[in-house]
């Protein structure tokens, strides 16, 4: 995906960070207190932004359309969202079906006031619908001019693999990307997901490559808002970190100090190099969120440092997959 985004070109925006007070996310940012953070992102190059209809129930999607008005022109701006989790009580929104495709574009395209999104992706796989309903009508909205490309985010790769030949086999329009949870303390997309994305020409655009914040501050630190709220688990109940991530987080911590940079440069930085990586996501509420992930362009680990941050890491089972993982 290089005509959409390169490792030159920093990294992708979160827009998870914004949404309305109270939905839930007590680090969330509404739109004024995300203004100054919009306007950075603008100066520092950083121009695909990421958002998905479920974060704070379509208003990141309102905030995040807002601020491409106010801060840029669309034409400078790639906007990408996604689709999959309930958005009401009634059956339209939830999952991949012809129905929820076709509704839940037009709400997005509507609440980001843009004619087309650049970027479409299904949040996660929907083990409920055919993949041939999915895949027709993702090429269908596609085909209507109201979406460009297509990404998919975490799946087994046997899931991933399977709509990307159903899409092949009819001639219908193919995922360019994967939105998959990669970082120094969950690594198991090596296993599967990154070698089939290799021989695919599928970028990976890694979610929390910082691990929620967990690599980007000294171990047993919550000072942070987040570091307060993050939960430990994902929905089904599947560890999220080890104790054995302690010794990850201190390698860190330590090359960190060496350099004379932040953790954050350091643990991006690792995400960065490997070859499938395209950018990683990263969700931005400070200011030096945005520096960091700029910064980490220019920082180029010893094969010596590499070493070492993944010396302590424990295979674990992969979270927030299928229809509970409670994104």
């Amino acid at each position: 995906m290089a005509h959409l985004v390169s490792k030159s070109a920093g990294s992708f925006w979160d827009a998870m960070s914004f949404g309305k007070a109270g939905d839930g996310r007590g680090w969330a940012l509404d739109a004024d207190a995300a203004e100054p953070i919009f306007r950075q992102a603008v100066e520092l190059g950083i121009t695909f932004w990421d958002t998905a209809n479920i974060y704070g129930r379509g208003t990141s999607e309102e905030i995040t359309g807002q601020a491409v008005n106010r801060y840029t022109r669309r034409d400078q701006v790639v906007l990408a969202t996604k689709l999959f989790a309930p958005m009401g009580p009634g059956p339209g929104g939830k999952g991949l079906s012809r129905r929820a495709v076709f509704e839940q574009v037009d709400a997005s395209l509507r609440r980001l006031d843009t004619d087309w999104i650049d970027l479409y992706q299904i949040h996660r796989f929907d083990p409920d619908t055919p993949v041939e309903e999915t895949m027709e009508a993702l090429h269908d909205v596609v085909k209507s001019g109201k979406v460009r490309y297509l990404g998919a985010s975490s799946m087994w790769a046997w899931q991933f693999s399977k709509m990307q030949y159903t899409a092949e086999l009819h001639g219908w329009t193919k995922f360019i990307s994967m939105q998959d949870q990669y970082n120094l303390v969950a690594r198991e997309e090596e296993r599967e997901m990154f070698p089939l994305l290799s021989d695919q020409g599928v970028s990976s655009i890694p979610w929390s490559p910082l691990a929620a914040g967990l690599v980007t501050r000294p171990w047993g630190d919550k000072s942070t808002t987040r570091g307060h709220l993050n939960p430990t688990t994902d929905a089904s109940g599947t560890p999220l970190y080890l104790d054995s991530d302690q010794g990850t987080v201190d390698t860190v911590e330590r090359i960190a100090k060496d350099r004379g940079i932040p953790m954050a440069q350091v643990a991006l930085a690792w995400v960065l190099r490997n070859p499938v990586v395209a950018a990683p996501i990263v969700g931005a509420t400070k200011p030096r969120h945005l520096t960091d992930a700029a910064a980490a362009l220019d920082v180029d680990l010893t094969d010596k440092e590499v070493a070492a941050l993944e010396e302590h890491y424990t295979p674990r089972k992969p979270t927030y997959y299928g229809s509970k993982s409670g994104y």
